[in-house]
């Protein structure tokens, strides 16, 4: 963490397995009050109030004063803002935001014009500085992220086509010639530890990563489906292994553009087959790894594993026992 001014008694997230899994899950930490009954006011009178204070997002990245620190700003410091979302408000005091002060995300549609807290604008990445911010940090971004995607994709009415207008403060947008209300959707999603019956983990490479990057297999939940069939249709589909007994582990949001992933250990029933068939489309190889195997894997650079942002990186340190040094935390 940084030593700067108003970083004192603000910790990232515990990745240590030695704590309860869900402290150890990055974006699932928030702090802020959602105040769902303060949306009905509307967002002009938020951003009117002297009190308000703004995160700034432009395409998928926040304004950041430090390397692990939100900027937060007076509302009206970026008055060319294309959308924005009452968050809620804050639970307590800080150095940089007194308890109780409403919160709006402001997404810019260009970062011109847009000045840092030190003047100079710069620009985060959830996925890389999601596991270094705090909690109150990690869940403004994963929040603000997550319903400013759904806007950018739900302009139009699904049933009747018409443009849609946000109202009750960015939480939902209204087909006003239909009267008709749309609400933010979330998609589930599950994600699996799959080990054998010599406690060996299963990692899967996707068609679209890098060579040697490997993580947990996971994918969407159907309709009428649920969690648990998820969990075994989905590692049978991507690798040909029978998996039984999914045991919940915790959840996550993944704002990239709309998921819920639902973390879950499965076992391979005793004297299964555990050869591995990628499915070939998604899954590209399978690997099963010993804990020897996986350090020496990730110390030779052969394996690289998900970032210390993702539910994939805590359930394989779940796994393990342990942190594993990679350098992605540094």
């Amino acid at each position: 963490m940084s030593d700067t001014p108003g970083s004192a008694g603000r910790q990232p997230a515990d990745s240590r397995p030695d704590r309860p899994f869900s402290s150890r899950l990055p974006l699932s930490r928030a702090t802020l009050d959602r105040d769902h009954l303060g949306r009905a006011g509307g967002i002009d009178a938020l951003l009117d109030d002297a009190r308000t204070r703004a995160i700034v997002l432009h395409e998928g990245r926040a304004l950041l004063d430090g390397p692990d620190r939100l900027a937060i700003l007076p509302a009206t410091a970026v008055p060319q803002a294309a959308m924005a979302v009452y968050l809620g408000r804050t639970t307590s005091d800080a150095p940089d935001l007194a308890v109780d002060t409403p919160i709006v995300a402001l997404a810019v549609d260009s970062p011109d014009g847009v000045t840092g807290v030190d003047g100079e604008a710069k620009w985060g990445d959830l996925r890389r500085i999601g596991a270094r911010l705090d909690e109150r940090d990690a869940g403004l971004f994963t929040q603000a992220l997550a319903i400013l995607n759904w806007h950018s994709v739900y302009r139009f009415s699904p049933r009747a086509g018409a443009e849609t207008v946000p109202t009750m403060a960015g939480w939902v947008r209204r087909d006003e010639a239909n009267e008709q209300d749309h609400f933010p959707r979330t998609d589930a999603a599950i994600i699996v530890g799959v080990v054998d019956q010599d406690d060996r983990l299963l990692l899967g490479a996707n068609a679209m990563w890098e060579a040697n990057r490997f993580s947990l297999l996971a994918g969407f939940v159907e309709p009428g489906e649920s969690l648990e069939a998820a969990v075994i249709r989905e590692v049978f589909e991507e690798s040909g292994v029978r998996v039984e007994d999914p045991q919940y582990l915790g959840s996550q949001p993944w704002p990239f553009p709309a998921s819920l992933m639902v973390g879950f250990m499965a076992h391979v029933p005793a004297g299964s087959d555990t050869v591995g068939r990628p499915d070939g489309e998604e899954i590209i190889a399978l690997r099963w790894f010993t804990r020897d195997e996986m350090t020496a894997a990730v110390a030779s650079g052969e394996v690289l594993l998900p970032g210390p942002t993702s539910i994939a990186r805590a359930i394989i340190e779940h796994w393990f026992g342990a942190e594993i040094e990679d350098g992605t935390r540094a």
